[in-house]
């Protein structure tokens, strides 16, 4: 990694600072500090471009421009229009201004955006653009009248891979499914089955980790947009990406639903994914589920009644959850998503909460469990 030239924010959902770290720690980037919400860390331009390529966990990667005191309006305009902002907004590009105080006399969010807004205008010498194109997130948070000022490099959030252009009921979020994985260990080395795949994202984040395949190869990002955007090396990177990919999986990847709808979905997803010749979908029932001898990892995001706002007894399901994992072979583990410890308790099988995550706005406890055949051991 070259002497670093950005300082970077990667904004993650809650519990996944860590396994975001140990990912920029694998891409080479030293010093990663995490904090609630993310991880801090510096690269160069190419890291820059390497992050919001690589990153299964992160939402966005943010580039940080500046940070002043300002107690009042005049005194925030003077400060900020003296950022660097021609490195990353063109004369022609509007921007966008997201905007969040506390405990500072600057309380009035969108007066600090309009501020904001005027003062990139004057540090680029340029009447304010028409507007119509691409938009420019610029991130304000001021705080005990500290104001610190951050560009957005990714654009549309990193979970929208491109593959996913139709979703069913209460579908999860792809850095979810690809961080629940990560927590879990699960690398594509041995067998992965979701009995309740839905819409088909825990499976297709596990073939892209299984394939090692960059998660961002298919998208846009913002920092296409900035001045200093070099294709040249954003091209080098993307084909060293290719490269990197393995051909097939190591380890069988499958799964069903019994909704032939959402399992007609899951493989337009699968295929948009490019990753569908990988993937075993079935319409059987849960409870007939066969995985693969030896070892493997049982994960699914259940139906749970918040989540679905139905009001039926989701009991009877996750009993079978729990008869699944006990006919399974000694070295299979079960994990699943919920927010309800009664219905994990539900399994019959002895879990443990590993994490607590946010899906859709609802807290859920990724349970995990170890115990095959009564065996009554846990393990992570």
């Amino acid at each position: 990694m070259s002497q670093p030239e950005f300082s970077m924010f990667a904004v993650t959902a809650p519990a996944l600072e860590e396994v975001c770290a140990l990912e920029l720690r694998a891409l080479g980037f030293q010093g990663c500090r995490t904090v609630p919400g993310g991880v801090e860390f510096a690269g160069d331009l190419a890291g820059l471009y390497r992050a919001n390529l690589w990153l299964r966990t992160a939402s966005r990667v943010l580039v940080r421009v500046g940070e002043v005191r300002a107690r009042d309006f005049p005194r925030l305009f003077q400060q900020a229009a003296r950022l660097p902002w021609g490195r990353f907004v063109r004369s022609e590009t509007a921007v966008r201004v997201r905007a969040s105080s506390r405990s500072s006399r600057l309380v009035h969010t969108g007066r600090i955006g309009e501020t904001v807004t005027e003062a990139v205008n004057r540090a680029l010498g340029r009447t304010p653009p028409s507007g119509g194109g691409f938009e420019q997130d610029i991130h304000v948070r001021v705080e005990e009248d500290c104001c610190l000022f951050s560009v957005d490099s990714s654009g549309e959030l990193l979970h929208r891979r491109g593959y996913r252009e139709e979703a069913g009921a209460a579908p999860l979020r792809e850095t979810l499914a690809a961080g629940a994985l990560l927590l879990l260990g699960w690398d594509g080395s041995i067998p992965l089955l979701d009995p309740c795949c839905g819409s088909g994202t825990l499976l297709i984040e596990g073939a892209l980790i299984a394939l090692g395949r960059a998660p961002g190869l298919s998208r846009s990002f913002a920092f296409e947009h900035w001045p200093r955007f070099r294709q040249g090396s954003w091209q080098v990177l993307r084909e060293e990406a290719r490269r990197r990919e393995v051909s097939s999986p190591a380890a069988w990847i499958g799964g069903g639903d019994l909704d032939p709808e959402v399992l007609a979905l899951a493989l337009r997803n699968a295929e948009r994914a490019g990753v569908a010749p990988f993937l075993e979908l079935t319409g059987a029932d849960l409870a007939l589920s066969r995985p693969p001898e030896g070892e493997g990892l049982i994960l699914c995001n259940p139906p749970y009644g918040e989540r679905l706002g139905g009001g039926e007894d989701l009991s009877p399901l996750y009993r079978s959850l729990g008869r699944l994992a006990s006919s399974c072979s000694p070295g299979w583990r079960l994990a699943f998503l919920s927010p309800d410890p009664a219905l994990a308790a539900a399994t019959g099988l002895r879990v443990e909460r590993l994490s607590e995550l946010v899906n859709g706005g609802l807290r859920v406890g990724l349970y995990v469990t170890g115990v095959n055949r009564g065996s009554g051991r846990s393990t992570r």
